[in-house]
């Protein structure tokens, strides 16, 4: 299943970077989507920057069918891989996250550049579940929370823009 977002911030691209690219910001976002217990970090790889978010939140919004899968909570592991910056500060990454302990995860590319009032965040994902039989299902009760979990970092990430 397609997960597709576009995000504007009235920012530059080096300004919102500083922002998704800081430990702090990482917590404040965890925090936002109701997690429970959260971990956030940030690491320079190369010319790369790595961040690994761990999430537990509570699986009371997915459907039994799902919930009897997990248990009470989920264990979500998101990691984001940025690229350089270019000449015009836009950069590119990838995104993967998976769920401990489900046959689902979510993997895709994110990327940064100049346009609208600053900053145009792209994000374009793949959900997939790998069960026979009740796959689809699984990643049509999945999509929900993980756009909602995406408009609240935008949310969050805008509010620290303006700072």
């Amino acid at each position: 299943m397609k997960i597709a977002k576009t995000i504007e911030y009235a920012a530059t691209p080096e300004e919102v970077f500083a922002v998704l690219s800081d430990v702090k910001f990482q917590e404040a976002k965890c925090a936002a989507t109701a997690a429970i217990k959260h971990s956030a970090d940030v690491k320079t790889v190369g010319d790369h920057t790595v961040i690994t978010t761990e999430r537990i939140l509570p699986s009371d919004g997915l459907p039994d069918f799902a919930k009897s899968m997990v248990g009470p909570t989920l264990k979500v592991t998101e990691t984001q891989d940025w690229g350089p910056a270019s000449s015009g500060g836009g950069r590119r990454g990838t995104v993967d996250m998976t769920v401990a302990g489900a046959p689902i995860a979510l993997q895709g590319t994110m990327m940064l550049a100049p346009g609208g009032g600053g900053t145009v965040e792209t994000i374009e994902a793949e959900l997939k579940a790998k069960v026979p039989l009740i796959g689809g299902k699984i990643e049509k009760a999945a999509a929900p929370p993980i756009e909602e979990a995406i408009d609240i970092e935008a949310l969050t990430a805008a509010k620290w823009l303006k700072r």
